[in-house]
């Protein structure tokens, strides 16, 4: 079983539930959750939405676990997909990226909209 717990704390690929189902089952995993939150940083958003299109494992650890707070900790719903979407060897492709502003002191939401095959 290869198990990381820094890709994501509870996916292991030879564990997936996915890989016990049936023949050829198709089967869709969605996750929600923004990505800078409160204070866009587009820097950071970019960061790692690049990051998961290249499967960049290593620059996503990298990420210091303080820009996880608050509602930025919302990022890590990326991660978990990632994980599994990784397990099943699934590419990542970036439909959109979203700065949402709120306010003119950049308050709002960093928003992606992806999908992995």
């Amino acid at each position: 079983t290869r198990c990381s717990r820094d890709w994501s704390s509870d996916v292991c690929s030879s564990d997936l539930a996915i890989a016990r189902l049936p023949g050829d089952s198709r089967v869709a995993l969605v996750a929600s959750g923004g990505l800078s939150h409160f204070a866009i940083d587009e820097d950071f958003d970019r960061q790692v939405l690049e990051a998961l299109a290249r499967r960049d494992e290593g620059a996503l650890l990298a990420i210091e676990e303080s820009w996880f707070n608050g509602n930025t900790c919302e990022t890590k719903n990326w991660l978990a997909l990632a994980a599994a979407m990784d397990a099943a060897n699934a590419a990542m492709t970036l439909v959109d990226y979203v700065p949402c502003y709120r306010t003119a002191a950049g308050t709002g939401q960093g928003m992606a909209f992806a999908y992995w095959e």
